[in-house]
């Protein structure tokens, strides 16, 4: 992995559902020996832009949402169980 990269959001697309309208986000990283890759998707009503805004404005304020919850996320290990 390039570590350029390490971290940063990118933009992946649009995407109108019939729940809503999306902007997608591809995030990767290298981190205490750790590698990870996450997908957000953040409804673009969530942060307060509507259709009729540019793209680079939908875009960005929806990269913010993204980061922003992304950092608040409380990840927990569910744990191994006998089935």
């Amino acid at each position: 992995m390039d570590l350029a990269n390490n971290n940063v959001i990118k933009f992946s697309g649009i995407a109108k559902k019939k729940d809503g309208v999306f902007a997608n986000f591809k995030v990767k990283g290298i981190r205490g020996g750790a590698h990870f890759t996450a997908s957000i998707t953040v409804d673009i009503l969530a942060a307060d832009v509507d259709l009729g805004d540019s793209l680079e404005k939908i875009i960005e304020n929806s990269a913010n949402v993204a980061l922003r919850e992304f950092k608040k996320a409380d990840f927990k290990f569910e744990g191994i169980g006998v089935v």
